[in-house]
């Protein structure tokens, strides 16, 4: 699995925070390793040092699982960790739920993604 990290530049980190953020991710979606093949992580922050403690901080994840349609999430927080942590919270609901649609009740491969004739 790929992880790329992407900040604006009121977010300072730089490899740091890449290392960091492709660590998290890539232990959080562990299970997923086989099916996602890229994960895009956009930090920004709206309010840079203007409004200190406000939920400024904006993290939005893109996962690519192989085949399917990307899925994505984002949070706000007042924290970068904070923001991804809710972020990957979300996106983990949303790659279950994604795995679920490709999947019928016992556990086969839908039709729905069957090639057409």
């Amino acid at each position: 699995m790929q992880v790329q990290v992407h900040t604006n530049d009121k977010i300072q980190g730089g490899e740091t925070l890449a290392q960091w953020v492709q660590q998290e991710v890539s232990s959080r979606l562990a299970r997923f390793k086989e099916s996602v093949t890229r994960v895009e992580v956009f930090f920004s922050d709206s309010d840079a040092p203007a409004k200190a403690g406000s939920p400024d901080k904006r993290c939005v994840i893109e996962a690519r699982p192989a085949g399917r349609q990307p899925v994505a999430a984002n949070a706000e927080a007042p924290k970068v960790a904070d923001a991804l942590a809710a972020a990957l919270d979300k996106l983990l609901r949303g790659l279950e739920a994604d795995q679920g649609r490709a999947r019928d009740k016992n556990n086969r491969e839908s039709i729905r993604d069957a090639e057409q004739p």
